[in-house]
C-alpha cells in the first residue's frame, strides 16, 4: 500500500456524461496489434489496439521537433482545456468546465500552488500558438490542412494514451484543437496493460505524444517526476517517472529542496520554483482534474468512497447487500500482474488491496492510525535529532541528494541555513517506529513476523527486483523490525527530512515462510528465491496470500478474480462471505450494474455519471456517488534528454 495519501485537486462536479457526443467524424479502426503500427498521416485515423501492442521507440523526427519550445508552447497556447474537459463531461456548464481546467501540476487552492502571477499561463489563443509555428520554420502552404517545414516534413505526431471510451472522448477533441493550428495528431488508443507496462509503453518513454493520469496527494511529492535524475532510460535501467525526458536543473534542485524539509514555507517556495520552471519549459500540458463518480448496487451499504482516502477498499471487511452473500466489483481493466513492483496501475493495486491492510486513512484529509496503533509523530514515536556525521557518511545534501561527506559539501545545518560542511556542523536526522495492532496474521495462519518487513525492504531494494525507483532505499540509514511488539523502526540519513514520515512505513512486506510450490524454486522460501526471479512466481504474480479481509481463491484470466474471507483477519470475518472482481468492457457495464450482474463500478469505469445512470438511480435500481478527484489528466512531450 502506498505511503503517499491523495489530496483533492478538483472540485465537486455532478454531472451526466455521454461518451460519444463530441466524437468528431473520424475514420475509426479496431485492430489487433501484434508489431508496429503504420498509420499514413494524411489522413486523420484513430487506431485502437486491442491486444499487445509493440511500438517503436519516438522518432527522431518528432524529438526534434518537439524539442523547439516554440512547437510546445504553440501547442499549449492552441489547446482550449475547458473544450477538452467538456469532451470527457459533455453535459457541464462551461463554468463547470473551466472550473476543471489546470495551470501546472498542482491545482488552485492547494497549499503548494505557486499563484498565477509566479508561473507561466498559456490561455487559449490560436493566433498566437500559430505565429509561434510560423516562427519555428512550420508553415502552413495555401491550401494545405497541416503544416510542413523547409524541408517539406508534415508536422505530425503520434498521440498514445489508453483505449478507455472517456480518453477517446477527449482526446478527439485535442486532436481537432491541434487541426485547427495545421498540427496533425495520429491517436493510438491502447490497452493500459502496454501502456503501463513494466517493459512498454511509459516506463519506456514509448510514445511521441502521450496522455494519462497522475494522482495528487496530500503532499505533491514528485521527486521521481520532475527531476534530471528520474528520466528513464537504457543507461540508468529505465528507472524514474519522468518519461518527458524533461531536465531542468533549477527544477530538479527545487523539487530535491521540497521534498527533503519539514518547513512548509520552504517547501512552498521550492514547489513555487519548480511550477515556474514546469510552466516556462512546457514538457507537458496539465489538463483538467476528473471527478470521481461511482454507481452501485441500490442495497449496498458502507462503501463509503472518501476525499483524501486513495483506495476505497480501506473498508472492504463492511461492505454488505443485506441478504446477499456476495460482492461483485466491475472492472473494465485486468491487471497483467499482481506483483506491486512490476504492476504499478491502480486497478492492480486496488485488487491487492482487498488481501492487504492500510496502515492509516486519510479520509476527509484527517489521518488516523488503521493498522498501526498510532501515528508516529514528533515525540510520540519519531525524533528529529541533531547529529554530527562525519567526513564519509551518506547524508542528504542541501538539495536532497545522498552523497559521501566531504568538506564544502553544501548541506542544510539544523537551523535550515544551507551551510558547507565542516566537522562540527550539526544536521538533523528523523527516525520513526511504527507498532502495528495485535493479531495480524496472513491468511495462512502465520503471524505477520519481523522478517516479513525486512525481506519488503531487501526486495525492494534490491536492483534486479524489478523496482522502478530506490528514492527510500537511498535515504535509509537502518530499517529494523521487531516480533514483540510487532513493530518496525527506520532511520533515516542524515539531512533527510520526509515530510509524511509519520504516514506509514516506507516499503512493503512480503510472507518470508511461504513456500513456492512449482518450477525451479519448488519447496523452497519466498525469502530464499533471488528478487529477480519473483515476477515469474504466481504466489506472487496471480494468487499472492495477505493480512487483509480476503484471499484470492482463483484467478480465471480475461473473465474474473474470485475471493473469500482470510479466516485469520484482525477484525474479523467480512461481512460479505463472497467477494468477486469481474471484468467487463465498458460497453457493457452500466448494463451488468442495472441487470444485477455486478454490484460496483467505480471511477476507473465511470469517468462520469451517464443519463442512464442518472435515470436508473430515480427509479430506485442503483445509488450513484460523486466526489471531488484527486486523479488529472496531462499531455507528455518525450523530449530528446536520455536517448
Amino acid at each position: 500500500m502506498s505511503r503517499k495519501i491523495m489530496l483533492i485537486l478538483g472540485i465537486l462536479v455532478i454531472a451526466s456524461m455521454v461518451m460519444t457526443a463530441c466524437q468528431p467524424q473520424t475514420i475509426v479502426q479496431t485492430v489487433e496489434v501484434t508489431k508496429e503500427v503504420e498509420v499514413p498521416v494524411e489522413v486523420t485515423q484513430v487506431v485502437v489496439a486491442t491486444e499487445e501492442v509493440q511500438t517503436t521507440f519516438s522518432s527522431a523526427f518528432a524529438a526534434k521537433a518537439l524539442d523547439d519550445l516554440r512547437v510546445r508552447q504553440a501547442m499549449a497556447y492552441c489547446t482550449n482545456k475547458a473544450a477538452v474537459a467538456n469532451g470527457a463531461y459533455p453535459l457541464l456548464t462551461p463554468e463547470q468546465a473551466s472550473a476543471l481546467v489546470l495551470n501546472t501540476f498542482i491545482a488552485k487552492g492547494h497549499w503548494a500552488y505557486a499563484g498565477d502571477e509566479n508561473i507561466t499561463i498559456y490561455p487559449f489563443d490560436q493566433e498566437k500558438g500559430k505565429a509561434l509555428l510560423d516562427e519555428a520554420g512550420w508553415t502552413l502552404a495555401e491550401g494545405a490542412d497541416f503544416r510542413t517545414n523547409a524541408d517539406g516534413l508534415q508536422l505530425s505526431f503520434k498521440f498514445t494514451t489508453t483505449n478507455a471510451a472517456f480518453r477517446q472522448a477527449w482526446a478527439a477533441v485535442w486532436e481537432s484543437q491541434m487541426a485547427e493550428c495545421g498540427i496533425s495528431i495520429v491517436r493510438f488508443h491502447v490497452p493500459a496493460s502496454w501502456w503501463f507496462g513494466d517493459t512498454t509503453g511509459t516506463s519506456r518513454r514509448d510514445f511521441e505524444i502521450g496522455a494519462f493520469a497522475w494522482v495528487g496527494e496530500a503532499d505533491p511529492g514528485g521527486v521521481t517526476l520532475w527531476g534530471c535524475d528520474q528520466v528513464p532510460m537504457p543507461s540508468n535501467g529505465w528507472a524514474g517517472q519522468n518519461d518527458m525526458g524533461w531536465c531542468n536543473e533549477a527544477a530538479t534542485v527545487a523539487i530535491k529542496k521540497a521534498n527533503n524539509s519539514l518547513d512548509q514555507q520552504v517547501r512552498i517556495d521550492n514547489f513555487r520554483i519548480v511550477q515556474a520552471e514546469y510552466t516556462k519549459d512546457v514538457p507537458a500540458l496539465p489538463m483538467f482534474n476528473r471527478s470521481n463518480a461511482f454507481a452501485i448496487a441500490a442495497d449496498l451499504v458502507n462503501y463509503k468512497p472518501a476525499n483524501g482516502q486513495t483506495y476505497e477498499s480501506y473498508n472492504a471487511y463492511e461492505w454488505e447487500r443485506p441478504g446477499q452473500d456476495t460482492i461483485v466489483f466491475g472492472f473494465t481493466q485486468e491487471p497483467a500482474s499482481l506483483y506491486g513492483l512490476v504492476e504499478s496501475a491502480y486497478v492492480a493495486s486496488l485488487a491487492r488491496s482487498f488481501t492487504g491492510i492500510f496502515q492509516s486513512t486519510a479520509i476527509d484529509f484527517d489521518f488516523q492510525p488503521q493498522a498501526l496503533k498510532k501515528l508516529p509523530y514528533l515525540d510520540n514515536g519519531s525524533t528529529n535529532a541533531e547529529v554530527e556525521p562525519k567526513e564519509g557518511d551518506m547524508v542528504a545534501n542541501a538539495n536532497g541528494e545522498v552523497v559521501a561527506l566531504a568538506a564544502g559539501t553544501k548541506v542544510l545545518n539544523t537551523a535550515g541555513e544551507e551551510v558547507d560542511w565542516a566537522p562540527g556542523v550539526k544536521l538533523l536526522q528523523l527516525s520513526s517506529t511504527f507498532e502495528f495492532v495485535d493479531g495480524i496474521t496472513w491468511s495462512d495462519g502465520v503471524p505477520l513476523k519481523a522478517e516479513d518487513f525486512l525481506l519488503g525492504r531487501q526486495t525492494e531494494c534490491d536492483p534486479e527486483s524489478g523496482a522502478t525507483s530506490f528514492y527510500y532505499c537511498e535515504r535509509t540509514a537502518s530499517y529494523t523490525a521487531t516480533d514483540a511488539p510487532l513493530s518496525v523502526s527506520v532511520t533515516y540519513v542524515p539531512g533527510f527530512q520526509d515530510p509524511l514520515y509519520y504516514a506509514g512505513i516506507p516499503f512493503g512486506y512480503y510472507p518470508a515462510h511461504q513456500v513456492v510450490a512449482a518450477g525451479t524454486y519448488a519447496g523452497k522460501t519466498l525469502a530464499e528465491v533471488p528478487a529477480k526471479d519473483w515476477p515469474t512466481l504466481p504466489e506472487l504474480a496471480e494468487k499472492p496470500i495477505g493480512t487483509g479481509p480476503y484471499m484470492i481463491t482463483e484467478w480465471v484470466k480475461g473473465e474474473k478474480i474470485v475471493y473469500e474471507p482470510n479466516p485469520y483477519f484482525y477484525l474479523g470475518a467480512p461481512k460479505t462471505p463472497n467477494f468477486v472482481v469481474k471484468f467487463v468492457t465498458a460497453e457493457n457495464a452500466e448494463a451488468q450494474l442495472l441487470t444485477g450482474e455486478i454490484d460496483i463500478l467505480d471511477s476507473t469505469t465511470l469517468a462520469g455519471l451517464t443519463e442512464t445512470l442518472v435515470n436508473a438511480e430515480a427509479e430506485g435500481k442503483i445509488k450513484t456517488l460523486v466526489i471531488p478527484s484527486a486523479t488529472w489528466e496531462h499531455i507528455d512531450f518525450n523530449l530528446s534528454y536520455g536517448r
